[in-house]
C-alpha cells in the first residue's frame, strides 16, 4: 500500500476474543475510532453500563432488545439493519433476543476493551 499508516483486515482472520460462555468479539482499533463484531449467543445479557465513548451500534443479524438510562426503562428493540446512537456517559443495558452480529463503534476507542478491564462482561 502506497501510505505506511493503511491498513487492511478481513474479519475472519482477526482473533475472536472470548468473553463468556454466550459473548465473543473481534476488534481493530485506530487512534480515534474502534470498530468491533460482537457475538451475541440468544439470552446473552450486556449488564447496564456507562463510559466516556460515544458509540453506534449497527445490528447486522439476529434482535437485540436495549434498556436506555434504567432497566425499568421501555426497552428498544434492534433486528438487522437497524441502528442505535449512544452518547458519551448514557447508562445502557443490552439482551439478544436471538443470536445477534452487533456491529459496534466507539470514539474514542475503549480503552477498558483494550486493557481487558471490562469484568462487566467477563464471567
Amino acid at each position: 500500500m502506497a501510505n505506511s499508516n493503511v491498513q487492511r483486515f478481513k474479519w475472519d482472520e482477526m482473533p475472536k476474543e472470548k468473553l463468556n460462555d454466550l459473548i465473543d468479539r473481534r476488534m481493530i482499533t485506530c487512534k480515534k475510532v474502534m470498530l468491533t463484531h460482537v457475538y451475541l449467543k440468544k439470552g446473552a445479557v450486556v449488564p447496564m453500563h456507562a463510559h466516556d465513548n460515544e458509540q453506534i451500534t449497527y445490528i447486522l443479524e439476529g434482535k437485540i432488545k436495549f434498556w436506555i438510562e434504567s432497566e425499568d426503562a421501555e426497552p428498544i428493540t434492534l433486528g438487522p439493519g437497524e441502528v442505535l446512537t449512544l452518547p458519551s456517559n448514557l447508562p445502557h443495558k443490552a439482551e439478544a433476543l436471538k443470536d445477534t452480529l452487533d456491529v459496534d463503534i466507539f470514539a474514542p476507542p475503549r480503552e477498558d476493551w483494550l486493557n481487558k478491564d471490562d469484568d462487566y462482561l467477563r464471567g
